[in-house]
Order: structure tokens, then sequence, then C-alpha cells
């Protein structure tokens, strides 16, 4: 999947690097649920357990070619909210630099067609912290809409103690 700037791929173990670098930020990780990278080969273990699947892809900046961010989603069994099967929780990621630009919403627009078209999902789901109003905005712009529901996300390494507002995008087709 792609956009004139970025490539949705597969993560790779050789991503550990520049994995690391943006994922080791200390601002970064708990905003989005999770804590900052300690190393290398902790980088590359995340890429083994967690972002080797079907579901997930590295954000890669055609400028460089090098994986910026993250996106993917959660399936029923997995995600942090009480959805169908036919539904699923998405979620993303961008290093600091690249905040601002637009890309986590051009990244969110091909997961979203990914999930509707390919899949047929009925329901896309996102939550944030509203600490982190940015990640409502990029889901507002791609066509969520507030629930003005609130949770907890207690399996979150980081902020799992802190409420996130739930975001809903319904499948027009279905």
């Amino acid at each position: 999947m792609e956009t004139a700037r970025i490539i949705l791929r597969p993560w790779k173990e050789t991503d550990a690097d520049v994995l690391f670098k943006y994922a080791s930020d200390t601002v970064l990780g708990p905003l989005a649920g999770w804590p900052p990278h300690k190393s290398v080969t902790e980088s590359r273990e995340i890429i083994r357990t967690l972002f080797s699947n079907e579901c997930t892809w590295a954000i890669v900046w055609k400028t460089s070619m090098e994986p910026i961010g993250c996106i993917g989603y959660l399936t029923a069994s997995k995600s942090n909210l009480e959805i169908a099967d036919n539904e699923c929780e998405v979620g993303y990621w961008i290093a600091r630099t690249y905040w601002g630009k637009g890309i986590c919403t051009e990244a969110l627009q091909l997961i979203i067609d990914h999930c509707f078209r390919k899949e047929g999902l009925a329901t896309l789901w996102g939550c944030f912290f509203p600490t982190n109003p940015a990640s409502g905005r990029v889901m507002e712009k791609c066509g969520f809409a507030d629930t003005g529901q609130e949770t907890f996300c207690p399996n979150l390494a980081v902020g799992g103690n802190r409420p996130v507002k739930i975001m809903k995008l319904e499948n027009e087709k279905n």
C-alpha cells in the first residue's frame, strides 16, 4: 500500500536500528501506550513478537526509504475494546520529527481502505489519550466520529490506568 509520500510494508528485523532511533523517544511511546525502547535488541524483539503479523505495517518515508512509524489494526480477539468479530481497532504512531505533516492521516486512509475493501470489516474503532489530541484529529480527518465514550485499556504497557476516548468509523457499504 502506498501514497505519493509513504509506503506501508511489513516490518523486517533489519529495521531494528531505525525503530530504536525513533521508539527510544521518551515522549512518543507513553503517548501511544508503550514504554520507550531501551536497546536495538529490544526493538528487534518487538519486530519479531509484536510487529510480524498480517495486520501491522511499517510506515516508510519514500524520501529516505526508512520506517518512521507504525500502523495496524487489532482483531476483536486482541482489541483493547469489546468489539464484534467483523470489526477491528486501529492504532498508529509516527516519529516526532514527522509530526504535523499529515503522514498518519495518509497511512490511516490506506488502512481504512484495506480494512473495508479487502477485509470487508463493518466498523473500525480507535482510541486515544486525551493528552494526545493530535491522534484524535487524525481519526477525525479520516471520518471517525467521537462516540462520547471513554474506557481504560489495562493491557497497555503505559497508561492502562488513564482513560482513552473512543472513536468509530462505520463501513457505509455494509
